[in-house]
């Protein structure tokens, strides 16, 4: 069955705009509550029966058009070596960050099936109930990313060690991207074996660097990961803050560019070139009222004037405050107005 959201990252006409969410199984939603229980989250993240029902459970409460597998962009750095955390009121922490070159040697790369073989079963899992219209999406952290969390040890505001170890050390800051390369990309090619549709690779912060840090010590990595990626499924890349990268970032050339909110969709589609793109409707927005809710997706949509390749998405994550109500309506607005506009 060919899958409206595919049709879409491969710049088809579709007979209405596919959307799906960034974190749309989470912490707003009952549902995730119920499953979740009192199973610690690196548990519940490792747990490929309670990962695929939380999947499941928010594509079918939403109707969405693409369920994205349910995990965490750290645990795949826990076989690498890190010492992995989720603790309450500060979130993830690694208790062994990566501060010099011996802890960068000191990495291990291992095939997916043996580092991670959980995440196979979680597909599989999602797969054996997911409508067969419905895209499953698989995801990781981009290199960028989880080099940084690695080496702050936990999030940060000014990124102080990993631009340290970046300007002060470049081979050893090279040898550590070139591990998570090859990490994630045997990360992502195992989900992809097991069945998904297509890989979102998350770039959360990203827009910490300026143009030229980006292409000096960003950008070869990304586009090696995408490289080793590319022509298997459609490849999603989503940064945030990341507006000044865009034009570097097509370099690397992702099938679908993410935007987040802060910059105009319409604009940036026409002067990127890309085939599709996805976004970028404010996440907050669904914390206000219906209408504005429609106010701020309507806007989206007219940005996007209805051309073939918008997959309809936030510019980031849904928070825990939103309203589940708000989120239904929303993906009934955007299929409701964008099927009248065909």
């Amino acid at each position: 069955m060919d899958k409206v959201f595919l049709r879409a990252c491969r710049g088809e006409p579709t007979p209405h705009t596919p959307i799906w969410l960034n974190r749309q199984a989470g912490r707003y939603m009952p549902e995730y509550h119920q499953v979740k229980g009192d199973t610690p989250s690196l548990e519940f993240f490792k747990n490929p029966e309670l990962a695929a029902r939380a999947t499941l459970d928010a594509q079918r409460i939403l109707g969405v058009d693409a369920a994205i597998m349910f995990a965490d962009l750290l645990p795949i750095m826990e076989p690498m070596g890190l010492d992995l955390d989720y603790r309450p009121g500060v979130g993830p922490v690694f208790d062994n960050p990566v501060r010099s070159a011996a802890d960068v040697d000191a990495l291990r790369v291992a095939p997916a099936e043996e580092a991670t073989p959980y995440i196979a079963d979680t597909v599989r899992n999602i797969l054996d109930d997911l409508p067969r219209d419905i895209a499953l999406i698989g995801f990781a952290g981009a290199p960028f990313t989880l080099a940084s969390y690695a080496i702050e040890g936990k999030g940060s505001r000014n990124y102080i060690e990993v631009k340290k170890l970046m300007y002060q050390a470049p081979q050893v800051w090279d040898t550590l991207m070139s591990k998570l390369v090859n990490q994630v990309s045997s990360y992502l090619s195992l989900q992809i074996d097991a069945g998904v549709d297509a890989v979102q690779i998350f770039d959360t912060w990203v827009g910490c660097l300026s143009v030229g840090d980006f292409r000096r010590y960003v950008l070869p990595h990304l586009k090696a990961l995408i490289d080793a990626l590319r022509g298997r499924v459609p490849v999603i890349y989503f940064g945030t803050g990341n507006g000044h990268l865009l034009q570097a970032t097509m370099e690397a050339a992702p099938d679908v560019m993410a935007l987040d909110w802060r910059v105009p969709l319409g604009a940036t589609w026409e002067a990127l070139g890309v085939r599709a793109v996805q976004g970028n409707m404010d996440p907050i927005a669904l914390c206000a009222d219906q209408a504005t809710v429609a106010d701020q997706a309507g806007a989206v949509l007219a940005e996007a004037g209805g051309r073939p390749g918008h997959v309809f998405n936030l510019g980031h994550g849904i928070v825990p405050e939103t309203p589940v109500d708000n989120v239904k309506f929303l993906v009934d607005f955007v299929h409701e107005q964008s099927a009248a506009r065909g």
